[in-house]
């Protein structure tokens, strides 16, 4: 999608030509008062042709986040646009920032020292995190070229004081591996690795190589070696001298030996684990201490800079006074976070600022308002939309609409009698219609000195903000699967069994040298398989963490084992014949293609699909489309998207006159399923309901006579769904969430329903038959496996009840923006602990939910917590 036409439409209007006029000159600032849509599309008119770097601060990460992403889209070049993160450990925690944010950072401060042209991003709580200095950076970066001389111990033991790991293989940025005369190292600020080849002490070639394959990519003259991590030791000792009078009084003898330790190993410039923790109290520069005089900073609404600033050193404050009074650690440690007078500082030292504010009028002194205003909403009325903008644009106005749902709007202006082609990019015409096929997050509308153009997206047509759909991941290749292989790691070979990879051999076999793989086997049996044999070996993936006892060759155990699982096969097959041959000798319904109506509640969905995600839904309609009854497993974790997989087979099939069925294990969840099923379906002219006790029984009565009349569409109930007084007009889908928690008198009742109707299971975790009908192709099956965009990997802790651990967890979830569940299974003294949360987390709201409670009292607590209006529930495993 290229918007470059459209961002000069907005250069060539007056006030912007000004405003880029005005900034050229020294000592600019401006406050700039502008529609929140349209700051990136505006700043992007403002900046892209600005001659050095441009750094735009941001509230709150999120806020920096969506300014990166919809930058990257009006740029149409998204390596123009860097993301400066938070570390995301909380303040004094000992947590290790993850390698990708340390990563993220040092390219940020590499960009804006070198002068690059780059928008690099960051939220003011980032900004605030102190990072290298400008005299640490220029005196610890290292210039490599050809036929220089280069010592290599000491350039591995310089290479450590920066902060690089030494690993056998270099595969992410901040690792270094030696192998005879060949140094590999991955510096942050680079793309990809470097391998120095030297001869002797002379640096014969510098190449550029993938990770992934270890294979070369190109090869360069000279290479720049920066820090991998945001503290140089050497350079911090008067700050670690003062950090030697912290007072201990009240610690333990313990933690005062740690610090103390750890303290003299910094004195030393020695690594270990925990070197990180000292980054915020040693490191003293921010950011804009790296800005050239030549850089733009904009700063995205200054008074919520400020207010997010100073919230979090409150909240450094807060847990820095908890901590000392537990005694967790000494008293004196520095703030992690530069104050704000020092970042007001460092703002007025940039000689080119502008200010963003949504609520500037531009009558206040040095402020302008740029003449953009929010366009009408449409909330799903089509119909309006078509009529509106036909009716404008042949009086000569100018629409531009950028939508994931183009090819079902060009049907609906064709029928108008305007015919609009989908484009790449923004048409040069002075008025009428552009329609792209993509994404932004908002529209607007410009209006100024005859220029005149309405920018509308699927937030304005649909009501709903959409993400920008990833790249696809690339496909694993032969290279690939060999690097992602370590020694020591086990493999299973399909004929020999399991066993330990030993690594990759060089051998000569009737005068043909060939690379191996050398597996080792049980007692020292040893096999080779040739490199173009991989099909034959995969990764082991067992069940628990426990090694695996590898196969003796010759013996016979991997034949035995792989026919103790055929007889139990079989014996599957037999006990489950009966049924799925009668599904297979009954006729099915094969349901027509997607609807118009389809692709509409399909753009509505809020979310990115995930590749999985996407290629279950297209399974499940290709089953409902096929004239055979389906019985599908979609295997996922929890917020993978299970749910809207089946909305959207559901949709399918009332589309086509007949009903759904959705059967969920408890009361609560029905209820959770029955708001988003009427969320995502309300546009719809379809009636949804739910049965369960939360409903009357007059109420109940009157679903179940919609059901047998066929005025029910949709329903959703737990086990009361499947009681001999409820009936269907025209059942045609069943979906069966979590069928392992059902009882045995109703599995037998599902596997009725099964025999003649379309079947849909849904399951984070299938029972062993489930699946193993499934892995046996006897069901068919669809895993997710891909998490959501920035869906975080689940960390367990295992600890006694702590009252100082439990405000931390409650505390770093609520920073985030999220929610808590305190799972209590003791409905007689849940209050008590409800309390005791209440006291120990004030910040948080809290409520309370167990199955014995009354059941509007139950729906109203859930709902409130659904709705984000709770941040904490105690509640038992409902």
């Amino acid at each position: 999608m290229e918007l470059t036409e459209l961002i000069s439409t907005i250069e060539n209007v007056p006030s912007f030509q000004r405003l880029r006029e005005d900034l050229r000159r020294r000592d600019s600032r401006h406050t700039i008062g502008i529609a929140e849509g349209a700051k990136a599309a505006a700043l992007t008119a403002i900046a892209r042709d600005w001659p050095g770097p441009v750094v735009v601060v941001a509230p709150r990460p999120q806020r920096a986040e969506a300014l990166a992403e919809q930058l990257a889209v009006w740029l149409g070049e998204p390596g123009r646009v860097l993301l400066f993160p938070e570390r995301d450990a909380l303040p004094y925690e000992r947590l290790a920032p993850g390698r990708e944010t340390i990563r993220d950072r040092l390219r940020s401060v590499f960009a804006l020292a070198a002068g690059d042209r780059q928008f690099i991003v960051s939220s003011a709580v980032a900004l605030a995190q102190h990072t290298l200095s400008p005299e640490d950076l220029s005196r610890a970066t290292i210039s490599l070229q050809t036929g220089q001389r280069l010592d290599i111990d000491p350039f591995l033991r310089h290479l450590g004081q920066l902060g690089y790991s030494v690993e056998p293989l270099v595969q992410e940025a901040g690792e270094a591996s030696r192998r005879g005369g060949i140094i590999d190292v991955f510096p942050p600020a680079s793309d990809l690795p470097i391998r120095i080849e030297l001869t002797g002490r002379q640096v014969e070639s510098l190449r550029l190589f993938d990770p992934a394959t270890q294979r070369r990519v190109s090869a360069i003259e000279a290479a720049i070696v920066g820090p991998a991590q945001e503290l140089l030791v050497a350079h911090a000792q008067t700050g670690i001298a003062a950090l030697r009078g912290l007072d201990y009084s009240g610690c333990s003898p313990e933690l005062r030996e740690r610090f103390q330790e750890e303290l003299s190993l910094l004195k030393d410039g020695l690594t270990f684990r925990d070197r990180h923790y000292y980054v915020s109290f040693l490191a003293a520069a921010v950011l804009l201490d790296h800005a050239p005089p030549d850089a733009l900073l904009v700063l995205d609404e200054e008074s919520d800079l400020e207010a997010a600033t100073e919230e979090a050193h409150q909240q450094a404050d807060a847990s820095r006074t908890d901590l000392e009074e537990r005694g967790d650690i000494p008293r004196g440690l520095p703030s992690p976070l530069a104050p704000w007078s020092r970042l007001r500082e460092a703002f007025g030292r940039s000689p080119h600022v502008i200010s963003l504010s949504r609520w500037a009028t531009g009558e206040e002194p040095g402020a302008a308002r740029l003449p953009f205003s929010v366009p009408g909403a449409y909330g799903g009325q089509l119909r309006k939309l078509v009529d509106e903008t036909v009716a404008e644009a042949r009086r000569g106005r100018r629409f531009v609409i950028v939508s994931q749902q183009a090819p079902r709007l060009a049907e609906l202006f064709t029928e108008e009698d305007m015919p609009v082609a989908i484009r790449r990019s923004v048409d040069v015409a002075p008025s009428g219609l552009t329609l792209l096929h993509g994404f932004l997050p908002e529209g607007w509308k410009l209006a100024e000195n005859g220029t005149d153009v309405t920018l509308l997206t699927d937030t304005e047509i649909f009501g709903f903000k959409k993400q920008r759909r990833p790249a696809a991941p690339k496909s694993i290749n032969r290279e690939a699967f060999l690097a992602g292989l370590s020694p020591g790691s086990y493999v299973v070979h399909v004929d020999h069994g399991i066993a330990r990879f030993a690594g990759l051999v060089h051998m000569a076999v009737d005068g043909h040298e060939r690379e191996y793989l050398e597996l080792h086997y049980a007692e020292g049996d040893k096999l080779f398989v040739p490199t173009d044999q991989l099909d034959r070996v995969s990764r082991y993936v067992g069940p628990s963490d426990r090694e695996p006892h590898p196969t003796r060759l010759g013996s016979g155990d991997w034949q035995r084992a792989k026919q103790r699982v055929r007889k139990a096969v079989r014996a599957l097959a037999r006990d489950l014949l009966a049924l799925y041959a009668a599904r297979e000798a009954l006729p099915g319904y094969a349901y027509p293609a997607d609807t118009a109506w389809q692709a509409e509640l399909e753009a509505s969905f809020p979310y990115v699909e995930t590749p999985d995600q996407a290629a279950a839904i297209t399974a499940v309609k290709r089953d409902l489309e096929t004239a055979r009854p389906m019985d599908r497993l979609i295997c996922g974790d929890v917020g993978y998207g299970k749910t809207e997989v089946a909305i959207r087979a559901a949709f399918k099939v009332v589309m086509d006159g007949r009903q759904v069925a959705m059967l969920v294990p408890t009361t609560v969840l029905a209820q959770q399923h029955y708001e988003t099923f009427r969320e995502r379906l309300g546009a719809f002219p379809m009636r949804v309901e739910v049965l369960s006790r939360f409903r009357s029984d007059a109420e109940q009565r009157q679903v179940v006579e919609g059901l047998a009349a066929g005025g029910v569409d949709i329903v959703i109930g737990t086990h009361r769904l499947v009681q001999k007084d409820v009936s269907f007009h025209d059942l045609g889908l069943v979906i069966i969430d979590e069928e392992q928690r059902f009882g045995v008198a109703h599995k037998e009742h599902l596997k009725k329903m099964r025999r003649e109707v379309d079947a849909l299971t849904l399951s984070a975790t299938p029972i062993p038959r489930t699946l193993y009908m499934a892995l046996g192709g006897i069901r068919d099956m669809s895993t997710m496996e891909t998490p959501p965009e920035e869906r975080l990997p689940i960390k367990t802790y295992v600890s006694e009840f702590d009252e100082h651990l439990v405000r931390e967890a409650i505390l770093r979830e609520l920073e985030r923006g999220g929610q808590v569940y305190f799972v209590h299974n003791r409905v007689h003294n849940i209050e008590m602990i409800a309390a005791k949360v209440r006291e120990i987390a004030p910040e948080a709201s809290v409520s309370v939910g167990h199955g014995q409670m009354d059941e509007r009292d139950l729906e109203r607590v859930m709902q409130e917590f659904v709705q984000g209006k709770t941040d904490v529930l105690v509640c038992t495993t409902i």
